[in-house]
């Protein structure tokens, strides 16, 4: 099978301070006061199911995964009296983390803002009117689509991920069959392109195709505010 030997790299992924950031606002935690026995569990999740569908994992996310375990045995160990001085073994992460996040939303809010030339930012408008309820989309981040992929395979019966198949295609040609798809209906339900997938290779071959065209731009991904619904359209 082509997936097997198919490496998608952390291009399109950003870094691992990313990865943890979703986590704690996934589980509505506060940054200073981490639950790092879940969070690093959660973490680990993560990583190995990005390692089940061959992604290149870059090393900082490896580096990442042991300082969460090495906090999460600290935390884990009876502390004394004399330990009550020493710093909260959290704040390792805590930091970066907290500096990443203030890059992040600086950045997030120049990007939303028009260019009008090299360095050169327009005033922000007033606020466009709100979307009706049937029309509000958010987009959709990585590690969102990494969720939803997560939920389709535990969807997905013990017996139909142990299906072999011997016309498993290739990620180029799933690619090719997501655009035909979308060029007779335009936009189609994330969970949509799955449902003639029941075996687990070609469960992967269809989110690495995914992946890829999300990273060439060829598609967005929006998610309905109300309902959840992820919707994969035309970039």
């Amino acid at each position: 099978m082509e997936e097997s030997r198919y490496h998608i790299r952390l291009e399109i992924f950003e870094g691992p301070l990313d990865l943890l950031y979703h986590l704690i606002q996934k589980n509505e935690v506060d940054i200073y006061d981490i639950p790092i026995a879940r969070i690093a569990d959660q973490y680990l999740e993560y990583i190995e199911l990005l390692k089940s569908m061959n992604v290149d994992l870059a090393g900082d996310f490896l580096v990442m995964a042991a300082t969460l375990l090495h906090i999460k045995s600290r935390m884990l160990l009876p502390r004394h009296e004399e330990d009550e001085q020493e710093e909260d073994p959290r704040m390792e992460i805590v930091r970066p983390l907290s500096e990443y996040i203030q890059i992040k939303e600086a950045a997030d809010r120049m990007a939303a803002r028009p260019v009008l030339g090299e360095s050169v930012f327009a005033r922000e408008p007033e606020p466009a009117p709100d979307f009706s309820e049937e029309d509000a989309l958010i987009s959709v981040g990585l590690f969102e689509l990494i969720d939803a992929f997560a939920k389709i395979l535990q969807k997905s019966s013990k017996d139909d991920l142990m299906k072999v198949s011997a016309e498993t295609v290739s990620v180029r040609e799933r690619i090719t069959q997501i655009h035909d798809l979308l060029e007779q209906k335009q936009t189609v339900t994330f969970e949509e392109l799955f449902e003639q997938n029941p075996t687990r290779g070609e469960l992967v071959v269809t989110f690495l195709a995914i992946l890829e065209m999300v990273k060439l731009a060829l598609v967005r991904i929006a998610q309905h505010i109300q309902s959840g619904v992820m919707r994969i359209f035309y970039a």
